[in-house]
């Protein structure tokens, strides 16, 4: 990497370890500044060393409790905008309220829309995330979106335990991720399968068909993110005995709220692969979970940014190498 000197790299306190990863991996140690929160629940940032002039990147999900690491994200950045920093980006690996992202019926909010202003009015410049819910997220800023992808990441995972071909079908756990589903498909020459479901209210889903095949194959199920686990181990169940031979989910941000750890415990899921975009406590670590980083992604996206270089082709170049066995 052509690092710069004029770059700094701040933690919030969401994840720090990712953080961290991300600067070491980029050349740099975190940043020096204080988050404090006062007994009332206010919350006070103060930035520990000079940013005048310097390139700023602070990483901070806006994960569980959402609205508090949201409130800490804002002062973190206003804190940086007085004191005089160049540019402000914001890198969120998990941004929250992002399926709050239309109307649905009348007088509903589009929250996504308002954080994306909250964020816009703060004094951010530019927005780093990952795997938004809805794409269309990006249109909501007014400063440049960079959407990066934990697909590659989740792609090199499989082929190396030899799950591609043939005898694995790729399923979408809903019509809405059709176009997920393929393009993990693709790249694991695969075919897909979609589950119909209904679900009667929010965070509770109920499997109606199966369209596709799954007779004796290993099904890999994929989301962009698993919250109370309802839809992937009802989903899970249903293909097991529709007679797959194994099932396996993979998403970029596990969000698991509860009773989401108990459910993927006792599902038929045989491994459940995420990332680290949202920081896994330890009570919600089981020993069929396992966790990718993306450190290397977001490291190597502030060094294009610095150097003013495409973002766009990390992504451009890895959809032509098929052959990550």
């Amino acid at each position: 990497m052509v690092k710069s000197e004029n770059v700094k790299i701040f933690a919030g306190t969401s994840n720090v370890a990712l953080a961290t990863k991300i600067a070491e991996r980029y050349g740099l140690p975190l940043g020096e500044a204080e988050v404090v929160r006062f007994k009332d629940g206010e919350v006070f940032v103060k930035i520990d060393e000079t940013v005048r002039g310097r390139d700023v990147f602070v990483v901070q999900s806006t994960s569980e409790p959402v609205n508090e690491n949201l409130m800490e994200l804002l002062i973190f950045i206003d804190a940086l905008k007085r004191a005089s920093a160049k540019s402000i980006t914001v890198i969120i690996p998990y941004y929250g309220y992002a399926r709050q992202d239309r109307k649905s019926s009348p007088r509903e909010p589009i929250t996504s829309k308002l954080v994306a202003n909250l964020l816009t009015k703060s004094g951010a410049n530019r927005i780093v995330a990952m795997d938004l819910h809805a794409d269309q997220i990006q249109g909501f800023f007014d400063i440049p979106v960079d959407h990066m992808q934990a697909l590659p990441l989740m792609v090199k995972y499989f082929m190396k335990k030899g799950l591609y071909g043939d005898d694995v079908v790729v399923v979408s756990p809903d019509i809405g991720g059709v176009k997920r589903a393929r393009k993990l498909a693709e790249w694991l020459d695969c075919k897909i399968a979609i589950i119909d479901k209904r679900r009667p209210k929010p965070n509770m889903s109920e499997v109606m068909n199966l369209i596709g095949e799954v007779q004796g194959k290993t099904a890999i199920f994929i989301d962009d993110m698993i919250d109370t686990a309802g839809t992937i181990t009802n989903g899970a169940a249903a293909i097991i005995a529709r007679g797959a031979k194994e099932a396996y989910a993979c998403c970029t941000h596990a969000v698991f709220s509860d009773p989401a750890i108990e459910r993927l415990a006792e599902s038929p899921l045989k491994e459940v692969i995420v990332t680290d975009s949202i920081a896994l406590p330890e009570r919600k670590k089981l020993d069929k979970i396992t966790v990718l980083s993306v450190d290397e992604i977001f490291s190597e996206a502030i060094n294009r940014i610095v150097n003013n270089q495409s973002v766009s082709e990390l992504f451009e170049k890895a959809e032509t190498k098929r052959n990550v066995k």
